[in-house]
């Protein structure tokens, strides 16, 4: 699976994100999303046979402490138009009314509502998804790695969730048919992050 361009985002929306998270937390503990090496991808099952997927534009503002998770936030915004399973029409397919609709919903937001502690390095951070117009709840492990030391730290932020298709109107019409296309989406993240303190 390739890796993702530079990270590019709509400005107002960046812009609008950023002053949601920093209302309520010290700019000291904001995080630097590092785009080398990280990725959101995802599978779905058509006809049983697994299809990856990923998309290539896409921002997260994280402002995140370790002493004191439970006072974090996380959010993305994703380019629904940049997703990509490696053909040109199918990628031209995913983006029509039936599927992604990029045209009235070119992005996908997903705002954390809760992060909880769960073991060293782990969390759950719950939130609410918002994709082609529709909100669902999530929650969203998530394991913390690291490597480097000083300024030189660089911590992984990687998980891997499931996420209901049609609970967002993901595939309508004949695609409804989850002998078809299954409706469990298996969503997977990698991200690279700078400014976060020694585990």
């Amino acid at each position: 699976m390739t890796r993702p361009g530079p990270v590019r985002t709509c400005v107002l929306s960046a812009a609008a994100l950023f002053g949601l998270l920093t209302l309520s937390m010290p700019p000291a503990l904001a995080q630097q999303v590092i785009p080398t090496g990280s990725e959101i991808a995802f599978t779905s099952r058509q006809m049983g046979v697994p299809v990856d997927g990923q998309f290539r534009r896409w921002s997260a503002l994280v402002q995140f402490d370790l002493k004191k998770p439970e006072v974090g936030k996380v959010a993305f915004t994703i380019d629904m138009g940049s997703a990509t399973l490696g053909a040109a029409d199918t990628d031209a397919e995913v983006a029509k009314s039936d599927w992604f609709n990029t045209s009235k919903f070119p992005q996908a937001q997903f705002q954390s509502s809760a992060i909880k502690a769960t073991g060293k390095g782990r969390y759950e951070v719950s939130g609410a998804l918002t994709i082609k117009g529709a909100t669902q709840p999530v929650m969203v492990p998530v394991t913390l790695s690291q490597t480097g030391s000083g300024t030189g730290l660089r911590t992984t932020a990687a998980g891997t969730f499931t996420i209901k298709r049609l609970a967002f109107k993901i595939g309508e019409g004949p695609w409804g048919d989850t002998s078809m296309v299954a409706d469990e989406v298996q969503v997977k993240f990698n991200i690279q992050l700078s400014g976060l303190a020694p585990l």
